[in-house]
């Protein structure tokens, strides 16, 4: 029988600026790590296993493209932690309408394996209280194909949406970065390419040569609305994960 493992996760207290009340607040999990397919391998052997690292990763492999191939010919797949399915996105006009690329594309729909239900009732929560980072990003709005919290687009703008997000300081770690979960690179975005930065908006150009994968967005900053800088840098780190295609 395989080990029980704590199951357990920290959450914060940020400002809630759509909030009806005063000193309302909205809980986000604090993040611990990112980890990649990598990364979970290691951990499964590290636990004990038969079989090998290598192993595990191929066959894992083999299942994630056979689960692709089964969703892009129509079948509703369960696969890992939850149940997958095609929609489709844009309007017909008319009962002998044709697929346009310019006008429909599809999405996968995602829901929860009952197993991935039932571990999130059983997960230990403990609220840590106010957040140490002050800044708070709500949304992250790529303006070339309008999605929120999705994806980024090599060379397009970006919109981001929040509380407190100006980038303002002169210590190192001060800026935008976009860290890719596979490799951990750290990729800076110059301020040359921050097109607007105020109290509640960054708008930034991806850089036209971001590898495809996905990444997670970070902003450190030294702003106070007094005018002057925090003696060190606060960081926030993006609750979605982003897609570049």
């Amino acid at each position: 029988m395989e080990k029980e493992t704590k199951k357990s996760v920290n959450i914060e207290l940020h400002d809630w600026t759509l909030g009806k009340k005063k000193g309302e607040k909205i809980g986000r999990v604090l993040r611990t790590k990112s980890i990649n397919v990598d990364d979970l391998v290691q951990l499964v052997v590290s636990r004990g296993t038969e079989l090998n690292a290598t192993t595990i990763k191929a066959s894992f492999e083999l299942m994630k493209h056979m689960a692709i191939e089964q969703l892009m010919n129509g079948a509703s797949v369960n696969f890992g932690l939850g149940h997958f399915q095609l929609n489709t996105n844009g309007v017909f006009s008319g009962d002998a309408a044709k697929w346009d690329n310019e006008k429909h594309n599809l999405s996968v729909k995602f829901s929860p394996t009952k197993e991935m239900k039932g571990t999130l009732n059983n997960c230990k929560v403990k609220v840590l209280g106010k957040a140490n980072s002050s800044i708070t990003i709500n949304t992250v709005t790529d303006l070339v194909t309008k999605q929120v919290n999705k994806c980024l687009t090599p060379g397009g703008g970006v919109d981001i949406s929040g509380f407190r997000v100006k980038i303002a300081g002169d210590q190192k770690e001060v800026g935008i970065k976009l860290v890719n979960c596979d490799t951990k690179e750290k990729i800076s975005i110059p301020d040359s390419a921050i097109m607007q930065n105020t109290f509640s908006c960054i708008k930034f150009v991806v850089p036209h040569d971001l590898a495809s994968g996905t990444y997670q967005l970070i902003i450190a900053s030294q702003y106070t609305s007094k005018g002057t800088y925090l003696k060190k840098a606060t960081s926030y780190n993006f609750s979605h994960i982003l897609e570049v295609d």
